[in-house]
Protein backbone atom coordinates (compact mmCIF):
# COMPACT_ATOMS: atom_id res chain seq x y z
CA UNK A 1 0.00 0.00 0.00
CA UNK A 2 1.23 3.29 -1.06
CA UNK A 3 1.20 5.70 1.84
CA UNK A 4 2.64 8.82 0.18
CA UNK A 5 -0.78 10.73 -0.30
CA UNK A 6 -1.51 10.22 3.40
CA UNK A 7 -1.23 13.18 5.49
CA UNK A 8 0.86 13.40 8.64
CA UNK A 9 -1.73 12.64 11.16
CA UNK A 10 -2.95 9.63 9.09
CA UNK A 11 0.59 8.18 8.98
CA UNK A 12 0.82 8.82 12.87
CA UNK A 13 -2.84 7.44 12.88
CA UNK A 14 -1.49 3.75 11.35
CA UNK A 15 1.78 3.97 13.70
CA UNK A 16 -0.10 4.93 16.84
CA UNK A 17 -3.75 4.65 16.57
CA UNK A 18 -6.61 7.46 15.96
CA UNK A 19 -6.37 8.48 19.75
CA UNK A 20 -3.10 8.39 20.30
CA UNK A 21 -2.53 10.37 17.12
CA UNK A 22 -4.80 13.39 17.36
CA UNK A 23 -3.12 13.70 21.11
CA UNK A 24 0.35 13.69 20.15
CA UNK A 25 0.12 15.76 16.75
CA UNK A 26 0.04 19.43 16.99
CA UNK A 27 0.88 20.14 13.22
CA UNK A 28 4.83 19.46 13.19
CA UNK A 29 6.33 15.95 12.99
CA UNK A 30 9.64 17.60 15.02
CA UNK A 31 8.08 17.72 18.48
CA UNK A 32 7.36 14.16 18.43
CA UNK A 33 10.80 12.73 17.53
CA UNK A 34 12.31 15.11 20.85
CA UNK A 35 14.57 13.22 22.74
CA UNK A 36 12.44 14.24 26.49
CA UNK A 37 9.63 13.21 24.89
CA UNK A 38 10.78 9.84 23.62
CA UNK A 39 10.65 8.60 27.05
CA UNK A 40 7.02 8.68 27.47
CA UNK A 41 5.71 5.33 26.93
CA UNK A 42 3.18 6.79 23.92
CA UNK A 43 6.61 7.82 21.81
CA UNK A 44 8.12 3.94 22.40
CA UNK A 45 6.69 3.56 18.59
CA UNK A 46 7.92 6.55 17.21
CA UNK A 47 11.14 6.48 18.77
CA UNK A 48 11.74 2.70 16.81
CA UNK A 49 10.58 3.83 14.02
CA UNK A 50 13.12 7.08 13.80
CA UNK A 51 15.45 4.14 14.46
CA UNK A 52 14.22 2.18 11.76
CA UNK A 53 14.46 4.52 9.22
CA UNK A 54 18.32 5.63 10.47
CA UNK A 55 19.08 1.96 10.01
CA UNK A 56 17.79 1.99 6.77
CA UNK A 57 19.30 4.62 5.11
CA UNK A 58 22.51 3.43 6.99
CA UNK A 59 21.93 0.39 4.75
CA UNK A 60 21.20 2.27 1.70
CA UNK A 61 24.21 4.27 2.00
CA UNK A 62 26.35 1.10 2.63
CA UNK A 63 24.71 -0.24 -0.71
CA UNK A 64 24.66 2.58 -2.44
CA UNK A 65 26.41 3.61 -5.59
CA UNK A 66 29.24 5.61 -4.48
CA UNK A 67 28.45 9.14 -2.39
CA UNK A 68 29.09 11.01 -5.01
CA UNK A 69 25.70 13.27 -4.35
CA UNK A 70 25.73 15.39 -1.77
CA UNK A 71 21.70 15.39 -1.53
CA UNK A 72 22.33 11.87 -0.87
CA UNK A 73 24.41 12.87 2.55
CA UNK A 74 22.17 15.47 3.18
CA UNK A 75 19.09 13.27 3.47
CA UNK A 76 20.84 10.85 5.38
CA UNK A 77 22.08 13.21 8.07
CA UNK A 78 19.13 15.10 8.38
CA UNK A 79 17.53 11.98 9.51
CA UNK A 80 20.33 11.01 11.86
CA UNK A 81 20.37 13.99 13.53
CA UNK A 82 16.89 14.81 14.15
CA UNK A 83 15.21 15.71 17.34
CA UNK A 84 18.61 16.03 18.92
CA UNK A 85 19.18 18.85 21.53
CA UNK A 86 23.08 18.79 22.09
CA UNK A 87 25.77 19.14 19.29
CA UNK A 88 27.10 15.74 17.68
CA UNK A 89 29.83 15.66 15.02
CA UNK A 90 29.67 12.80 12.59
CA UNK A 91 31.92 11.06 10.47
CA UNK A 92 31.14 8.93 7.71
CA UNK A 93 34.21 6.94 6.84
CA UNK A 94 34.28 5.94 2.76
CA UNK A 95 36.64 3.29 0.78
CA UNK A 96 38.73 3.79 -2.08
CA UNK A 97 35.48 3.99 -4.34
CA UNK A 98 33.75 6.27 -2.29
CA UNK A 99 31.66 3.86 -0.62
CA UNK A 100 30.79 4.32 3.13
CA UNK A 101 32.55 1.96 5.41
CA UNK A 102 30.95 3.63 8.90
CA UNK A 103 28.91 6.58 9.82
CA UNK A 104 30.29 7.11 13.27
CA UNK A 105 29.54 9.67 15.86
CA UNK A 106 32.80 10.43 17.36
CA UNK A 107 31.63 13.40 20.18
CA UNK A 108 28.70 14.67 21.68
CA UNK A 109 29.03 18.14 23.09
CA UNK A 110 26.67 20.88 24.66
CA UNK A 111 24.15 22.65 23.04
CA UNK A 112 26.40 25.12 21.37
CA UNK A 113 29.57 23.07 21.19
CA UNK A 114 31.40 19.80 20.93
CA UNK A 115 34.85 19.35 21.25
CA UNK A 116 36.83 17.60 18.33
CA UNK A 117 39.85 15.70 18.59
CA UNK A 118 41.29 15.19 15.54
CA UNK A 119 43.76 12.33 16.65
CA UNK A 120 40.59 10.42 17.26
CA UNK A 121 39.27 11.30 13.95
CA UNK A 122 42.66 9.92 12.29
CA UNK A 123 42.98 7.28 14.62
CA UNK A 124 39.65 5.61 13.31
CA UNK A 125 40.10 6.50 9.85
CA UNK A 126 42.92 4.39 9.57
CA UNK A 127 41.22 1.30 11.59
CA UNK A 128 38.80 1.12 9.22
CA UNK A 129 41.16 1.63 6.32
CA UNK A 130 39.37 4.80 5.26
CA UNK A 131 40.32 6.55 2.19
CA UNK A 132 37.72 9.33 2.44
CA UNK A 133 35.98 10.90 5.11
CA UNK A 134 32.65 13.30 5.42
CA UNK A 135 31.85 15.51 8.47
CA UNK A 136 28.84 16.33 9.82
CA UNK A 137 27.90 18.12 12.97
CA UNK A 138 24.13 19.59 13.75
CA UNK A 139 23.14 23.13 15.11
CA UNK A 140 20.38 22.62 17.82
CA UNK A 141 19.74 26.50 17.74
CA UNK A 142 18.83 26.23 14.40
CA UNK A 143 21.13 27.91 11.70
CA UNK A 144 22.94 26.19 9.19
CA UNK A 145 25.57 28.35 8.71
CA UNK A 146 29.28 27.63 9.55
CA UNK A 147 30.88 29.40 11.98
CA UNK A 148 34.34 30.39 11.50
CA UNK A 149 35.15 27.64 14.02
CA UNK A 150 33.58 25.07 11.66
CA UNK A 151 35.68 26.44 8.61
CA UNK A 152 38.75 26.07 11.14
CA UNK A 153 38.33 22.77 12.26
CA UNK A 154 37.06 21.63 8.55
CA UNK A 155 40.79 22.95 7.27
CA UNK A 156 42.85 21.80 10.27
CA UNK A 157 41.07 18.04 9.84
CA UNK A 158 41.97 18.31 6.02
CA UNK A 159 45.13 18.86 7.16
CA UNK A 160 45.59 15.91 9.46
CA UNK A 161 43.86 13.41 7.50
CA UNK A 162 46.12 14.32 4.57
CA UNK A 163 49.37 13.70 6.44
CA UNK A 164 47.90 9.96 6.13
CA UNK A 165 46.75 10.26 2.47
CA UNK A 166 42.74 10.13 3.70
CA UNK A 167 41.14 12.83 1.46
CA UNK A 168 38.25 15.08 3.38
CA UNK A 169 35.27 15.01 1.00
CA UNK A 170 33.00 17.99 2.66
CA UNK A 171 31.45 19.08 5.85
CA UNK A 172 27.41 19.70 6.27
CA UNK A 173 26.28 21.71 8.54
CA UNK A 174 22.61 20.32 9.76
CA UNK A 175 19.85 21.86 11.82
CA UNK A 176 15.96 20.90 11.84
CA UNK A 177 15.38 19.93 8.48
CA UNK A 178 18.07 22.16 6.82
CA UNK A 179 21.56 21.54 5.60
CA UNK A 180 24.54 22.99 4.28
CA UNK A 181 27.46 21.40 1.88
CA UNK A 182 30.67 23.53 2.65
CA UNK A 183 31.88 22.45 -0.10
CA UNK A 184 28.73 23.33 -2.25
CA UNK A 185 29.42 26.67 -0.98
CA UNK A 186 33.11 27.11 -1.80
CA UNK A 187 34.41 26.70 1.62
CA UNK A 188 37.16 23.85 1.73
CA UNK A 189 40.41 25.62 1.92
CA UNK A 190 42.62 23.59 0.48
CA UNK A 191 46.55 23.82 1.51
CA UNK A 192 49.31 23.50 -1.10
Amino acid sequence: MNHSHYTNIELLQCILGTRAAKRLYRGTLHPLFAPEVKQKPAHHKLAAAHELVKRWMAEELHNAVPLTSPAAVAEYLRVLFAGQEHETFVTLFLNSQNRLIAAEEMFRGTLTQTAVYPREIVKRALQLNAASAIFAHNHPSGGVNPSPADIHLTDFLKQALGMVDIVVLDHFVVAGGKSMSLADRGLMKTRE
